[in-house]
């Protein structure tokens, strides 16, 4: 019995060994191919406001409400974080200022704009991407505005809450960082 258990492994033993080594090469070249195609990291930075510039809201809840928005639209693409991840190949830092902001009117929002952006309160943005050598690789300068009939006042960022968000997010996709074709994982 001895004999017969040990020419089945001595039989099956190549098999396996070649099962294995095939095995091994195939999760190798996976791991090669996700590493070369891993997600850049995308670092959002709480946005500066503009001297003289008067902006009443808590611009860390901004931030907080811009990653979540990038994570939601463009989480296939970026790794979004709030701090510098230092094992990433890639990563591109998002940094903006707040270079206007306009209070808004309600009454004149109610009674003259009919759906037009008059009375509304709104902001101008200007924000940009670096790579991690600083060298900057998109900018953009927007004008935001509240949403005319669905917005809803959020706590401690006001009625701009979701226009700078859905903007940043929606900008970024144009910003074209991920050469199209290429499948990121």
């Amino acid at each position: 019995m001895t004999k017969l258990i040990r020419l089945r492994i001595g039989k099956g033993g190549s098999n396996t060994l070649k099962r294995m080594a095939l095995v091994i090469f195939v999760v190798a070249l996976g791991l090669v191919s996700a590493s070369a195609q891993e997600k850049p990291g995308l670092v959002v930075h709480v946005f500066t406001i503009a001297s003289g510039v008067d902006f009443p809201y808590d611009m860390k809840d901004l931030q907080a409400q811009a990653i979540g928005e990038i994570k939601a639209k463009d989480g296939e693409q970026f790794d979004v974080v709030s701090e510098a991840p230092s094992n990433q190949a890639r990563v591109y830092i998002l940094d903006g200022e707040v270079q206007e902001w306009h209070k808004g009117n309600t009454a004149e929002r109610l009674l003259i704009a009919a759906g037009s952006v008059a009375g509304r309160e709104n902001a101008k943005i200007h924000f940009w991407l670096s790579d991690k050598d600083g060298k900057k690789v998109f900018e953009q300068t927007d004008v935001i505005r509240q949403l005319f009939m669905r917005n809803r006042h959020e706590k401690s960022t006001g009625m701009l809450a979701r226009p700078f968000r859905e903007k940043v997010a929606e900008r970024l996709k144009e910003a074209k960082l991920v050469p199209e074709g290429v499948a990121v994982q």
